[in-house]
Formats: structure tokens, sequence, C-alpha cells
């Protein structure tokens, strides 16, 4: 199996070897369809504070919901055993693995690919990175199969081998954008407000490592799509790229006495925002009254076509509360920041008003905007 993958480098070191059986069993570039969704998905990670790092289930439900794999089998214990027929998809702590720059170095989950061939075992290694102690790069390398299961077996944290059949592709997804301005300031603030400041930054290091190669394959994915992206967007990637210099930079001084340098979490926090603007899908009128339906009926928790015949007003559970509440939703819904000029009971007491309030925020024609405000 050769260990190319087309975006290997816009990959972490769990994906690119998903990709690589995706493109292996579905043809090249199938990968890029892990770049339709952009996201800032996060869960709490060491010291308390939120990474948008995936975990293998997550990765796992991507390749099956994306990618046109779906897991035949999951083993989390037992003998490294590789004569299945297929190719196993294999995760152990790089720390073990000799073929990777973190070999005796740094404890991380890290993937590759392992096939019986006549007397051994070919493993296929896709992750392309530049590390403190070396370069990565895709690589294939052959071990006798006794060989390969003594080293994981030697893993103190064990290993999960996992075996993927083929499944139906299905249609090329649609970009989409999961996150919304809000979300950026909470995981922003978060790490702003750390007391640890050398624990914040070093994690916010790979966070930022992390949301930059995301960025950069959802353009991929919509340059694959599209025929190619904007002047805007190449100079916003190459904008993250320099994100993730500066937080080296951030961490290596505090973690030597030195002061931190300013604005580093104000960039991150632009940058997120900026994600939102220029990758956001537009909708066109029908998508937005439907979305905007939908939103208003589950928070009134009433039938959508209802909203169509009486004003909110009419209806018992609408109150200040619910109309606060449909707001906050709907901003975070089409990831848009109402101008406070439209916040106002007779622009949000109708359908109709609410749909009229989101068409101008997606367009930056807010009633503040027409008033020069």
């Amino acid at each position: 199996m050769s260990p190319v993958t087309h975006p290997a480098e816009l990959l972490d070191c769990l994906q690119t070897n998903l990709a690589l059986l995706a493109d292996r069993l579905h043809g090249p570039g199938t990968s890029l369809r892990l770049g339709a969704p952009l996201r800032l998905r996060t869960r709490t990670g060491d010291h308390g504070l939120p990474t948008v790092e995936p975990t293998l289930d997550q990765h796992t439900a991507d390749a099956c919901t994306l990618l046109g794999l779906a897991v035949a089998e999951h083993r989390t214990a037992g003998p490294a055993a590789f004569g299945t027929g297929r190719p196993v998809y294999v995760v152990a702590d790089a720390f073990h693995l000799p073929w990777v720059p973190y070999f005796g170095q740094k404890h991380i989950e890290h993937s590759f690919v392992a096939e019986a061939t006549d007397g051994g075992v070919t493993i296929s290694d896709a992750y392309h990175n530049e590390t403190p102690w070396g370069p990565a790069r895709p690589l294939t390398r052959a071990y006798r199969a006794d060989e390969l299961a003594a080293i994981l077996e030697g893993v103190p944290g064990g290993f999960e081998i996992i075996e993927f059949a083929p499944a139906p592709l299905g249609p090329a997804p649609d970009p989409a954008v999961g996150f919304g301005p809000r979300d950026a300031e909470d995981y922003v603030r978060a790490y702003a407000g750390h007391p640890d400041r050398a624990a914040a930054l070093d994690r916010f290091t790979l966070e930022t490592w992390l949301l930059a190669r995301s960025r950069r394959l959802h353009a991929a994915f919509l340059e694959a799509r599209d025929g190619g992206v904007s002047t805007a967007v190449h100079q916003h990637l190459a904008t993250w790229n320099a994100l993730v210099e500066h937080a080296y930079l951030a961490f290596r001084r505090v973690s030597r006495g030195h002061a931190e340098p300013p604005g580093l979490l104000m960039r991150a926090a632009a940058l997120l925002r900026a994600d939102v603007t220029l990758f956001a899908r537009p909708a066109g009128e029908g998508d937005v009254r439907d979305a905007v339906r939908a939103t208003v009926a589950a928070v009134l928790d009433v039938p959508a076509p209802r909203l169509e015949t009486e004003p909110l007003t009419a209806i018992p559970s609408f109150g200040s509360f619910r109309m606060v509440e449909i707001v906050e939703r709907l901003e975070k819904d089409f990831a848009v920041e109402f101008d406070a000029g439209d916040l106002v009971p007779e622009k949000l007491h109708s359908l109709d008003s609410l749909c009229a309030l989101v068409t101008g925020a997606l367009a930056g024609t807010g009633e503040g905007d027409r008033r020069g405000a």
C-alpha cells in the first residue's frame, strides 16, 4: 500500500491513515471529504482546558460518515494479529513506535495501517509533520509478524486495532461551518483566563496546529469542489500558519520564565471569527425562512406551520425569556451577531420580521448599518 494520501500534510496523526484507507478503497481524493465540515468542536482536556483534538471515536465516526468506511471489527485487547485478509488500522502510543520521530521522546496517540504479507507484515504510515525530533514523512516498512506483535504488545497503555470494510460512499458532502462567533469567544476566553500560563500555552500550541490544519483541509475540499478559492482565503490560511508560529514562540518564552508575548489570543479569536465570515455558506431566502422557522418552533415547542399564520405574541409559550432565547439561538445557528439597534420588540414578534433580521445580518446590512452606526 502506497503511504501517500493526497492531503497528508493537512491531516492529524489519526486522520491521515483513515484517509489512506479511504483513498485506497474509493480512489484518490476521497480523503478530502474530511474537510467538508469546519468545526470548533471542543471537549475538556488537560488542566480543564477545552481542546479541539478529536477522539478516536470521533475520527472513526467521521470515517464512517464521510469516507465510505464501516467498522467490521474493533479490538482493544488480545494478541496483535494481522492475518485477516484486509489491512487493519492500528492506534498505539508513538513513544513505542520505532519509525516515528516521537519514538522514545513523546507519549502521543499515533496510527498506522498494517497488512499481512507472505512471511510478515507491512506497515504504512501517511503522517506528514515537522517535529522537534525530526520530520515525519509517509513511509512503508516491512516487519516480521512476531516482531511487530512484540512492539505492540510491549506498549504499556495497550493498542487498538480496527478492521474497516468498504461501505457505499454516497454523494459528496456539502461544506458546513459548525460554530459561531460566541463559540470562538468562549473557547479563547478559557485559555486567556487560565492561571497556569505555561500549561495553557503548551496546550494552545497544539490547538493552533490542529485548527490551522483543519482550515487548510477545508479550503482544499472547497478548491477541489469549486475549482478554486479566493485570494482572501489563501491570505487567511497564511495568517493561521503565522498564528501557529506565534503560539509556539509564546509557549517557549513563558516556559523559560519570560513575559508572555502580547496579542496571541486576540489574534486567535479574530481568526476564528473570520473563519465564519469567509467559509459560512450563503443561505438563500427560502433556506433562511425554513431554518428560522425550525429554530423558533423548537424554542416555543409548537408546530412550525403555525408560525406562518399567527404572530408570536399569540402563542402562549412566547414571552420575554423565549424571545431572548430565540435571538441567541438564531445568532448561533447563522453565525451572526445582530445589531443592537435591531433588537427591538417590533422586529422580534413575527416570523417575517425575524427572517428579515437574519437576512440583514447575513448581508451585513442591519438597521444599525443603514443608520451609519
